[in-house]
């Protein structure tokens, strides 16, 4: 039976598809103003959620909050921009780095530890991104890069999510990422600012109550679970996003594409079923 954790990380895998449909289709808007108007949506909602609860607007660990709200800014954005640029499911593909990333630096910031078969299956999933690059010419190898280091900002902000379980609740957790994100993308927005249309307008309110949704569920099953653990997860996306790409973009994946998607899920797949059998040893 799936542990409470695990059920919300799929939940979170499923929204932030929805999400990443819609950043995609408004590929018109900057990438910036659609972070703008997902931080405005989070803002508000997250706001109504914490007075219903009366818990405190500014949290325990103000600190690690901020960074938090930081590195969440600056990946979302370069992920929003690799996925407007880049084929969907390679876009989708790289940011899941971001567990792998979260393994490694948790090393150094939660003091977890990492077993050598996993470094093993973390090896089988770059292999797996490499693949996916070095055989398709047409991807651009700036966005490539791009995605790489939004994936590793990405695992920063998990890691600071996980130092906060003990501290913070998760709406405050993920109100922190608006109040950080507000001033930085309101200001690049104003030099950048695309008026959308009335669907679009809906598309992007859409895009952020998504997130919202995904966000909250992510930072539940973050600090209830190991970080490994659920963060490997929402590799499901992947499967979602090969699918989504091929119908609703017209993606067309060659077979070593999808063979660099299958290794990367096969070393996620991997790590997950180790970190079980390491935990039940330990029983």
């Amino acid at each position: 039976m799936l542990s409470k954790g695990i059920k919300h990380m799929l939940v979170a895998g499923i929204f932030f598809s929805l999400m990443n449909i819609g950043v995609k289709y408004l590929d018109n808007i900057p990438a910036i103003e659609i972070v703008f108007f997902r931080s405005l949506v989070t803002l508000v909602i997250s706001a109504v959620m914490i007075k219903q609860l009366e818990i405190s607007f500014l949290g325990n660990n103000k600190p690690i909050l901020f960074l938090r709200g930081l590195f969440g800014v600056i990946a979302l954005s370069l992920y929003f921009l690799c996925l407007q640029k880049m084929p969907f499911a390679s876009a989708v593909t790289i940011m899941q780095l971001s567990p792998i990333f979260t393994i490694i630096l948790a090393i150094f910031i939660l003091k977890e530890r990492v077993a050598l078969p996993q470094w093993i299956f973390f090896a089988i999933s770059f292999a797996g991104v490499a693949i996916i690059k070095g055989f398709n010419p047409d991807m651009p190898i700036l966005y490539f890069l791009l995605a790489i280091l939004a994936a590793f900002i990405s695992a920063l902000a998990y890691n600071m999510i996980r130092k906060l379980k003990d501290t913070d609740h998760p709406l405050v957790v993920v109100f922190y990422f608006p109040v950080v994100a507000l001033p930085i993308a309101g200001l690049l927005t104003y030099f950048k600012w695309v008026q959308p249309t009335w669907v679009e307008l809906i598309i992007l309110i859409g895009i952020g109550i998504s997130t919202q949704i995904a966000q909250v569920n992510m930072t539940k099953a973050l600090q209830m679970e190991e970080v490994g653990k659920v963060s490997i997860v929402r590799y499901l996306t992947i499967v979602y996003a090969i699918i989504i790409g091929y119908v609703f973009f017209k993606d067309d994946y060659g077979w070593t594409t999808i063979l660099g998607i299958a290794l990367v899920v096969l070393g996620v797949l991997l790590n997950l079923w180790f970190t079980k059998v390491k935990k039940v040893e330990a029983v």
